[in-house]
């Protein structure tokens, strides 16, 4: 890497962990219910979508409205999402989270796409919910277009995604989920780790009642 690319990329890196360390409840409030709409939007079609069987198999389930991919020449993506995991016959109140990528291989033009990520096995839960979960060390992962794999056939972590209506991926070597404590304090009103939301007995808000009505649709065919 040249210098110059180098200072960008360290330029683009500090730019997104700005972004991500700043959030207020009315920003908090609308990527919920982008939320919901990105999850109705994956399910909905038949094909290329989220299948029923898939849905079936997941513990945990994150959604990332508007993921930005990485900018011309600097591999860096970031977005803001939810994840929620089950709790007997229902799903947990939402924590918040961000997906973050420094892998040059994100380097798609700056292109926006939403993610919907399962997870299919319950003992990655804990390090879902820590402060930081790293795609491929932490777990195994692939795409999902349909059902057709790009990836690991047998993937712990499987990654739907969404731009403009059609399937879009990228190099998920270095991607990583990571607690947004910022959200979780605009959201709840208080600091709160993912793990006391989604472990514990959190009362789920109003505003995220649309997304828990989503998941529980869809796991209850």
């Amino acid at each position: 890497m040249s210098l110059k690319a180098g200072i960008n990329y360290l330029v683009a890196v500090l730019t997104v962990t700005a972004v991500l360390q700043a959030a207020n409840p009315e920003a908090t409030h609308d990527r919920l219910e982008s939320a919901a709409e990105v999850l109705d939007q994956l399910t909905s079609p038949p094909g290329r979508g989220i299948q029923p069987e898939q849905m079936a198999k997941a513990d945990c389930v994150a959604v990332i409205p508007g993921f930005k991919k990485g900018a011309a020449g600097v591999g860096v993506g970031f977005g803001r999402g939810f994840i929620s995991c089950r709790t007997g016959d229902n799903w947990s109140a939402p924590g918040a989270v961000s997906l973050e990528s420094a892998s040059v291989g994100v380097q798609i033009g700056g292109e926006k796409i939403n993610i919907v990520i399962l997870s299919t096995d319950k003992a990655l839960r804990s390090k879902l919910l820590s402060g930081r979960f790293s795609v491929g060390s932490d777990a195994s992962a692939a795409w999902v277009d349909g059902k057709s794999a790009h990836g690991d056939a047998d993937a712990q972590l499987l990654f739907f995604s969404q731009t403009k209506g059609t399937f879009a991926g990228f190099d998920l070597d270095g991607v990583t989920l990571k607690a947004d404590d910022s959200t979780n304090k605009a959201l709840y009103g208080k600091p709160i780790t993912n793990n006391e939301i989604v472990d514990g007995h959190t009362d789920v808000p109003d505003v995220a009642k649309p997304l828990l009505a989503k998941l529980s649709q869809e796991t209850s065919r």
